[in-house]
């Protein structure tokens, strides 16, 4: 395939789409948050927009708590 070809614009632009639908469909809509005074990890509810507390902690975020007193 030569780079001055018509068809080359048309391939990339289906590969690009082709890229962005991927990162969209494979996006997770449930995104982890910590928090920051306890360092449980919660998640928004997608209906009452209220965090829901996953009963979860994060070993970093203890780690540098326990090391900053």
């Amino acid at each position: 395939m030569d780079i001055s070809s018509k068809k080359l614009p048309m391939i990339l632009i289906v590969i690009l789409l082709g890229i962005l639908i991927v990162q969209f469909v494979s996006n997770d809509s449930d995104k982890k948050f910590i928090d920051v005074e306890t360092c449980e990890i919660w998640v928004e509810d997608s209906l009452t927009k209220k965090p829901r507390y996953l009963g979860e902690y994060d070993s970093k975020c203890l780690d540098f708590k326990n090391l900053n007193p």
